[in-house]
């Protein structure tokens, strides 16, 4: 895919995910531009991909992401494929010849967070994997009126959120009383402190080292993710955040989307190994004390043990995380649930997901 693309490509994008017939907005040109073509660590080579038909016309494309990862201390480009769309049945033909480009090109690691049920069928029929625990997300609520209010908002957009948010505050506040494990740990084992791209880096470097499949991140392309995530205020303000202990060590951080009286979106949990319950325990407390009425973020096998711990949790499938390489080190890394990944390095944050109506 190329620039003199992307007009063709934010047609299709409109039609294939917002069933509208109508040309691409500049605002939406600009953001697959930013997006695809201008990351740290875009090249064609590894780059998305179009396909025309005979008629020389876009009927088929897949946006991918590349990123850096390391596997054992070794760096590799990994490609998260984002919005794969085609025209229709007749961009059908394309779509397959992309999926098969893809499968023949020897890939290091390619993943999808967000892949729907034929989707993931494609990915396990061409040699891939599904990881079932990152397909799921999990769902911490505090104040339940208030959460639903926030669904009815979601789906009737024109009702007053001020009257909504304090009609829900009363009955909150007796479901409260009524179901005490509502609320979260009052005394977590630590304080937050509001963190920067550089100590924000340094705890990605140092508190995933012990997992063999994991992002690589250097600060340009770091700084350039957080920068292309706050962008999407739709989701809140995005917030970035280190758990320090009694002694003010760094133990944990966390990134996400701040928005009081709504849920909070969890992009990364990080933690350093055998803290994920203090972890876990004073996100949920910082959350319900800054007002938001629920919390929720993808799930990852070394959170489990905390999330199932704390109570009130629950699971959903938010979409099918699937994953193909040509590496055996890679393979047996995921085999193993040994690789980190979390909502950076994903579609979640993506104005993709929630703009461009």
């Amino acid at each position: 895919m190329s620039w003199g693309d992307l007009e063709d490509v934010g047609r299709l994008f409109n039609q294939a995910f917002r069933q509208v017939a109508k040309a691409p907005s500049r605002d939406l040109v600009a953001y697959l531009d930013h997006l695809f073509l201008s990351s740290p660590n875009y090249t064609e080579e590894a780059g998305s991909l179009v396909h025309r038909n005979a008629a020389g016309r876009i009927d088929s494309a897949l946006l991918a992401l590349p990123m850096a990862f390391e596997i054992e201390n070794r760096r590799i480009t990994a490609r998260l494929l984002c919005a794969f769309m085609a025209d229709g049945r007749a961009g059908l033909a394309g779509a397959a010849r992309i999926a098969r480009a893809i499968r023949v090109s020897n890939p290091e690691f390619c993943f999808s967070d967000n892949a729907s049920p034929v989707s993931a069928d494609h990915w396990m029929a061409g040699g891939g994997s599904m990881l079932p625990v990152q397909s799921l997300e999990w769902r911490r609520t505090f104040r339940p009126t208030g959460a639903m209010m926030e669904r009815i908002r979601t789906k009737l957009p024109w009702l007053n959120e001020p009257f909504l948010s304090i009609a829900a505050y009363p009955v909150d506040q007796m479901a409260r009383r009524m179901m005490p494990s509502l609320a979260a740990r009052q005394e977590p084992r630590g304080r937050w402190v509001t963190a920067d791209a550089d100590r924000l880096l340094h705890c990605f470097q140092t508190m995933t080292r012990h997992f063999s499949l994991r992002p690589s991140w250097s600060k340009d392309e770091f700084v350039w993710l957080l920068e292309s995530a706050a962008s999407n205020r739709m989701q809140g303000t995005l917030t970035s955040k280190v758990l320090l202990d009694r002694e003010d060590k760094e133990i944990g951080a966390c990134i996400y989307f701040h928005s009081p009286r709504r849920t909070a979106h969890v992009l990364n949990v990080l933690s350093e190994p055998g803290h994920e319950v203090e972890v876990v325990e004073a996100m949920f407390a910082e959350f319900e004390a800054s007002g938001h009425v629920a919390a929720r973020g993808m799930a990852q096998p070394f959170l489990m043990n905390a999330l199932l711990r704390t109570g009130r949790t629950s699971f959903a499938n938010r979409g099918y995380f699937c994953m193909t390489t040509d590496r055996k080190d890679v393979r047996n890394a995921v085999v193993h649930d040994d690789l980190y990944v979390g909502g950076l390095a994903s579609e979640s944050w993506s104005r993709l997901l929630t703009d461009f109506r």
